[in-house]
């Protein structure tokens, strides 16, 4: 990539995660170019779709949850390394008011990038959680999701965010795990 080309998509992606962050997923695209003081061609000439903004937006964050996944995946208690990958999930989310609506919209869409490699760690987590019996058989990852998602949402305007939230996760760890 040219120099100034180079720039571009850097202003790009920065300027869509303050708008993403100020006005959720659907800030206009056009506010997002201004913003970032290029035309809307180039805009697009970069980002064919909001979904491939989304993703370079989160591109960062995707690999880190990944990466950590990749860690957690030889922690001696596969239970407690889903909880504690779920948990940082929802911090992710969480970071600034906006973000959460905003990751869930680059997770959103079947063929992303970057919903297949969050989704490949969380199966990957679960399944060892699974097998362990820390976590009730049949409970599918896109459920799981779903939930921690709601979690991520809900919690992040309250003053005591991510105390508010790792109760949250606690009660839905306590419906995950497997009765006698």
């Amino acid at each position: 990539m040219r120099a100034d080309a180079r720039r571009n998509y850097d202003r790009l992606v920065a300027s869509a995660r303050a708008a993403f962050a100020e006005l959720g997923a659907d800030a206009p695209l056009d506010d997002i170019a201004q913003r970032a003081g290029v035309g809307n061609a180039t805009l697009y000439r970069h980002f064919p779709s909001r979904q491939a903004l989304l993703e370079a937006v989160f591109r960062d964050h995707i690999d880190a949850l990944c990466g950590r996944a990749g860690e957690l995946m030889s922690a001696p208690s596969p239970g407690a390394a889903l909880r504690e990958w779920l948990s940082a999930l929802i911090a992710q989310g969480s970071t600034e008011r906006g973000l959460a609506a905003s990751l869930l919209a680059a997770l959103g869409e079947d063929g992303s990038s970057c919903r297949a490699a969050v989704f490949d760690a969380a199966r990957g987590l679960l399944a060892r959680a699974q097998e362990a019996g820390d976590v009730r058989p049949g409970v599918p990852v896109e459920q799981l999701f779903k939930l921690v998602n709601a979690i991520a949402l809900v919690t992040e305007t309250e003053p005591d965010a991510a105390g508010q939230a790792a109760a949250l996760l606690d009660l839905i760890f306590h419906g995950l795990t497997p009765r006698p």
